[in-house]
């Protein structure tokens, strides 16, 4: 979606953590739908899984803290 930045990732085994700019006009739902939907058809298409890649569900926080402390918090998780 235009506007829309992954600035840091961390991939765990059984969640992942990310921080993300997403312009105001786009709803987070929308957003994090796109994200699991795409990123779940190449997933099974690569690695062939016929179970559901991601759960239902999603946390979001939006947070005031600076950017660099959320960005190390990501990375040390």
């Amino acid at each position: 979606m235009p506007g829309c930045k992954m600035v840091e990732i961390n991939i765990l085994k059984d969640h992942v953590h990310m921080l993300m700019v997403i312009p105001p006009k786009y709803a987070v739902k929308d957003v994090i739908g796109r994200l699991k939907g795409i990123s779940a058809g190449k997933l099974k298409g690569r690695f062939g899984f016929s179970n559901p890649v991601w759960s239902p569900g999603y946390f979001v926080k939006t947070v005031g803290a600076p950017e660099e402390d959320i960005i190390e918090y990501i990375r040390n998780q």
